[in-house]
């Protein structure tokens, strides 16, 4: 019996390249080469699609080394059913047909619907959400809206505009001296906690701003939420989706919040998986996880992450499509907590994948 055929498609255009090529690392050497025959296609910081060496060692995340796909046999996916990948250039292999892919992206131009969008209309099954699920996780002001409109509670809000700032910064300020001190300011469709700042004084708004919008036009500014960092990861289930057990992030050190320096590169994060609640907040933490994963059409899996306040009262603070999978990552982990190690995931989420058809469902 010939094997199915796995595209690991990963890098991309967004500032979460080298995270996602941390993740593709860790899928890659988790795939079973005895059952899948793999293919490793890294997308390049221009959106050059390139076969690549079939090699997780040379993904990984080391240090403050990060990762990158540089170069090689230029490949496209075109949006046509009838054919598969296609060699550019002289020396990249011809396939008649990539059977599922699993699209190890983070951040726009992967993660936010556009491969998504390009895989429907390939009719090439993939791993995760579809086009507008991806889209609405990805922009997490109409995450937040979708989370509200379902009964969930989300933190207090304004949108910025970049034209809007430069016209208007004043009446910026006014609308986040109405939310209050302290608050975040990130872009509106990031993720890895790249470009976000706390900001605890007026003054500091300008340049918490200006750094957002390097990664976006679109500015969110939330206000502070006091409690603690609890994530929850779902799986497509028979009956449902299916959440693990949830785990707490805590930040030590000298860090203001969980930024991308804690998240990746130091040792200044500690998890605890299982998270330590009682055991009628996790039961309700679950319960608003699956209720997110509904809301927002997630397939496939998700990673839903709260803030849990005094009381077990619950936030959601966003909800990931495709969240990481390098070995500190807290999707895995949360899974391998709740009985399904590393290999079992990344062959479950394969494996739903091939079940569930591209179009309309």
């Amino acid at each position: 019996m010939s094997r199915t055929r796995v595209a690991v498609v990963f890098g991309g255009r967004s500032t979460e390249h080298a995270i996602s090529c941390g993740s593709a690392g860790s899928v890659l050497a988790a795939l079973d080469r005895d059952r899948y025959d793999v293919v490793p296609i890294g997308i390049t910081t221009e959106g050059r699609w390139v076969l690549v060496p079939d090699d997780p060692a040379r993904l990984a995340l080391s240090g403050n080394e990060l990762p990158e796909v540089k170069d090689g046999p230029a490949v496209a996916l075109p949006g046509d059913p009838t054919v598969g990948l296609i060699p550019l250039e002289p020396g990249a292999a011809l396939f008649d047909a990539v059977d599922v892919v699993f699209p190890v992206l983070h951040g726009p131009y992967g993660e936010d619907g556009t491969v998504q969008g390009l895989l429907e209309m390939a009719g090439v099954p993939y791993v995760g959400s579809g086009v507008l699920a991806s889209a609405a996780c990805m922009d997490k002001a109409v995450a937040k809206l979708l989370l509200a409109a379902a009964g969930l509670s989300v933190a207090p809000a304004v949108v910025v505009r970049d034209a809007q700032w430069r016209a208007d910064p004043g009446a910026v300020r006014t609308q986040v001296r109405a939310l209050g001190l302290p608050v975040f300011v990130k872009p509106a469709r990031g993720g890895s906690s790249i470009g976000i700042s706390k900001v605890s004084s007026l003054d500091q708004l300008q340049d918490a701003v200006e750094e957002a919008l390097r990664c976006d036009p679109k500015v969110l500014i939330e206000a502070a939420v006091v409690g603690r960092e609890v994530e929850c990861g779902l799986l497509d289930g028979p009956a449902g989706p299916q959440a693990s057990v949830p785990a707490e992030v805590r930040v030590v050190g000298d860090y203001a919040f969980y930024d991308f320096q804690a998240k990746y590169l130091d040792a200044a994060t500690e998890l605890d998986c299982p998270a330590d609640l009682p055991e009628e907040v996790t039961a309700a933490l679950q319960d608003a996880a699956r209720r997110a994963f509904v809301a927002l059409g997630c397939e496939g899996l998700a990673r839903v992450d709260f803030f849990v306040g005094e009381n077990g009262v619950l936030t959601v603070n966003e909800v990931n499509t495709m969240p990481g999978f390098t070995p500190t990552s807290m999707f895995p982990l949360m899974w391998r907590a709740s009985g399904v190690d590393y290999p079992q995931l990344v062959d479950r989420l394969v494996q739903s994948a091939l079940r569930r058809p591209t179009g309309l469902r």
